[in-house]
This record gives C-alpha cells, sequence and structure tokens, in this order.
C-alpha cells in the first residue's frame, strides 16, 4: 500500500513537472514570436530614420469628381510621372519604396478633411499632397500641423494657404494668386487704366482680385468695380452686364473650372463695346472656350510648348506616349509637387521626420518643367517662372494657343511675404 501510494505520487510529481516545462516552452514562443514583431518594427521605424529598407506613404488629395475634375486628373498624372522621373523609374528613394494613395475630395472641404483624416490616421501616410481646391486645402492645413506631417500644396493658390493660414509644416509648389496678379497686372495696368474684375465668389477669387488690385494699383490703375459670382453658377449675365454698364478699359478675368464665363463674355459682346479682356491663359479644356479672344495679352502659368529645358522636354515625351495628348496647365506642378518631395527625401536620406525635413526644405532650389524653383524660407511659397504671353491662332488647333512673350523670372513674381 505504500509502495503504491509512493508511486502514485511520484508519477503526479512527473506530471507536473511535464506540464511545467511544456508552459516554460509556450513560454519561450511567446517570446520568440515577440521578438519577431519587435524586429520588424524595428526595421520600419529604422527605415523611417534614415536606414534603407520600409515604405513612404504619400497621400494625394484632389477633386477626381466635381467641377475640378480635370485638374484633380491632370495634377494626379504629373504626380505620377514625377515620381517615376525623380527616382529614375525605381520609385525608390534612399532604399524605401514610394507608394502613394489618392483620396477624392469631390472639391468639398468636410470631405477632404475626412480623406485627410484617413490618409493620416488608417494610412498613416508621411506626406500629404494637394488639393485642387483652395478651400479643400484651408480646411486640410490644420491637419497637416497637429500631425506634424509635411503637406505639399498643388494646385490650390489662394494667397492665404502661405499667407494668414500658413504653418511650419506646409510647403507649396504651386505659384499663389499674388503672382498671378503681379504678371496679370503687368500686362495691362498703367496710370489711368480703369479695370473691372471678375472672379468665382471664394478664397481663390478674393485673394486673386485683392492682389491684383494692388498690384494694378500700383501701377497707376483704378479698380472701378469687383463682381464676384458663384463658383458652380452657368449664368453670368447679370455680372457681365454690371460690368458693361461701367465702362472700363479692361476687364481682367479670375477663373477656374469648366463652367467658365468665356462663351457669355462674348455673347454679350464685351470687346464690341471697347471693353478689352485680359486673363491667365488656363488649361486646355477652358483654352476650348477662349476663341472669342485671340490676340489677348495675359500670362499663364504653364503651356507645354513654352519652357524649354529637359525635365519638360521628358514629361511632354512620356505624357503623349502615354496619354495620347500634351500635358497641361496642372501636369507639371503635379509633377513638380514630387521632384520636390524626392529631392527633400535624398537630402535626409529617407528620413521623413518632419522637423528634418523642413530644415532641408526651406530655401531648397530643386529643377521642374518650368526652370528651378525654391522654396522661400520665410513662408515656404516656391518662388518660380511665369509666363507673359498672347492668344493666336494656328491651324490644326482648337484653341487658341499661347505664344510666349517673354519669360517672367522667379524674382519677378516673387509674391509679398504674407504670413507675418
Amino acid at each position: 500500500m505504500f509502495k503504491r501510494l509512493s508511486f502514485l505520487l511520484m508519477l503526479i510529481f512527473l506530471l507536473m513537472f511535464i506540464v511545467a516545462c511544456s508552459d516554460s516552452s509556450g513560454g519561450s514562443d511567446t517570446e520568440a514570436d515577440s521578438s519577431d514583431n519587435t524586429a520588424e518594427t524595428s526595421g520600419d521605424s529604422e527605415g523611417s530614420d534614415g536606414g534603407e529598407g520600409g515604405t513612404i506613404k504619400i497621400g494625394v488629395l484632389a477633386s477626381m469628381t466635381g467641377a475640378l475634375e480635370s485638374y484633380g486628373k491632370q495634377t494626379t498624372r504629373g504626380f505620377e510621372l514625377g515620381l517615376e522621373y525623380a527616382t529614375d523609374g525605381t520609385m525608390e528613394v534612399a532604399g524605401k519604396k514610394i507608394e502613394f494613395i489618392i483620396e477624392d475630395t469631390e472639391t468639398k472641404p468636410e470631405v477632404a478633411v475626412q480623406k485627410a483624416t484617413k490618409l493620416l490616421e488608417d494610412d498613416e501616410v508621411d506626406f500629404l499632397v494637394g488639393s485642387s481646391s483652395s478651400g479643400d486645402t484651408l480646411a486640410v492645413l490644420p491637419l497637416a500641423e497637429e500631425y506634424e506631417t509635411i503637406m505639399v500644396v498643388e494646385p490650390a493658390v489662394a494667397d492665404s494657404i502661405t499667407g494668414s493660414e500658413f504653418n511650419p509644416y506646409i510647403f507649396r509648389t504651386a505659384r499663389n494668386s499674388s503672382q498671378d496678379a503681379v504678371a496679370g497686372a503687368a500686362a495691362i495696368a498703367g496710370p489711368g487704366v480703369k479695370i473691372a474684375t471678375l472672379a468665382p465668389d471664394y478664397s481663390f477669387g478674393w485673394d486673386g482680385v485683392k492682389a491684383f488690385k494692388q498690384a494694378a494699383v500700383d501701377l497707376g490703375a483704378e479698380i472701378i468695380l469687383e463682381e464676384y459670382a458663384d463658383p458652380e453658377a452657368t449664368d453670368f449675365s447679370s455680372h457681365i452686364q454690371k460690368i458693361i454698364d461701367a465702362k472700363p478699359d479692361y476687364l481682367f478675368v479670375i477663373w477656374s473650372g469648366t463652367n467658365s464665363p468665356w462663351n457669355q463674355i462674348a455673347d454679350m459682346k464685351v470687346q464690341d463695346r471697347g471693353i478689352k479682356i485680359s486673363t491667365g491663359a488656363p488649361d486646355i479644356p477652358a483654352l476650348k472656350t477662349m476663341n472669342a479672344l485671340v490676340g489677348m495679352e495675359g500670362f499663364t502659368v504653364y503651356y507645354h510648348e513654352l519652357p524649354d529645358n529637359e525635365i519638360n522636354d521628358w514629361l511632354v515625351e512620356e505624357h503623349k506616349k502615354r496619354f495620347n495628348e500634351p500635358p497641361d496647365l496642372f501636369t507639371s506642378g503635379g509633377m513638380t509637387a514630387a521632384i520636390a518631395i524626392v529631392e527633400a527625401l535624398k537630402k535626409t536620406e529617407g528620413d521623413t521626420d518632419a522637423n528634418k525635413l523642413i530644415e532641408v526644405m526651406e530655401g531648397m532650389t530643386f529643377d521642374t518643367p518650368k526652370g528651378p524653383m525654391t522654396f522661400r524660407e520665410e513662408d515656404h511659397q516656391a518662388l518660380q517662372t511665369l509666363y507673359s504671353i498672347t492668344l493666336e491662332e494656328r491651324e490644326g488647333y482648337d484653341y487658341p494657343v499661347p505664344v510666349l512673350i517673354r519669360e517672367l523670372t522667379p524674382e519677378e513674381t516673387a509674391p509679398p511675404i504674407m504670413n507675418q
């Protein structure tokens, strides 16, 4: 009896020992799994600190539907081409893969905020790019600061983006309204010249007219009427009639989107009444509505025949090869935004820490389809070339073609610093 009891106790002890060893072994497996996960996380962290490996994610906000759909498509096409060009086709920088995610803002600020939040929180992007609309962009700017993420603004132009609403995480490759204004005023303003303006009734239009007015008045002109129309409008007749009644020497128009006022300006015979029209030459779809403006002198941000450099040659050739058409106004801008990001990452050796990026991007000069651009240290606005042009009729084209009068240098078109 005693021997049997002793045997049972030994058997129980042995079983307890085996179970204990199994638990210990199971614990070791868990620790090994934990170590593997830590190693993977560590690898990603090393990537963001400048080591090789890892992925850099870029979130692109654009109007892929709605009134500014053509702008969004131009920008995103250009952005992808820009990444390819800047990385020699590898889509890598400093040993890291580059991925980009496009989100449609629908040209609605509240949607832009939702999509930007999704990119920052769910996708954990390292950069934001966008947007097609100044209203969308202004709504998103605070998120870039809150999440300490660099946002490259393209193609939104409202002065307030790098002015009153500026924060250190914002860098703009797009030109701003004041740069447009300097170019536009130089084309028509002078002592005693009377000018009326027509612009959309939101930040893009307000800032554009404000900047143009200042530049024109400085040159001796007088702004006798400012008309603002609903950006979604299709009927501009009441605004145009007020302009006709005011009898200016020039009507300077600031507009974006496909619902432009050009056909009604022609139908109401504004130029026949002795009022000259001036504006910035827009993208090709909008130029197709401007045949009545042949001979107009104004300015443009980009037309594919104007810049003379290797990057633009590559862009034109590749774009025609892939899409059977030339790049347009904002294709160049999308490419420029991509080049700026890659060049900054080369300087940080792939480090996406925003503070390190700010340090290298402030004052950074980089090559673009429009020639060299420089991020001004004070407000991160890219100083860039614009083009003084006239619109000419050309055989084989169903739109008036922008023809170069002269290049307006980055120094010549530098806007005032408005964030101080």
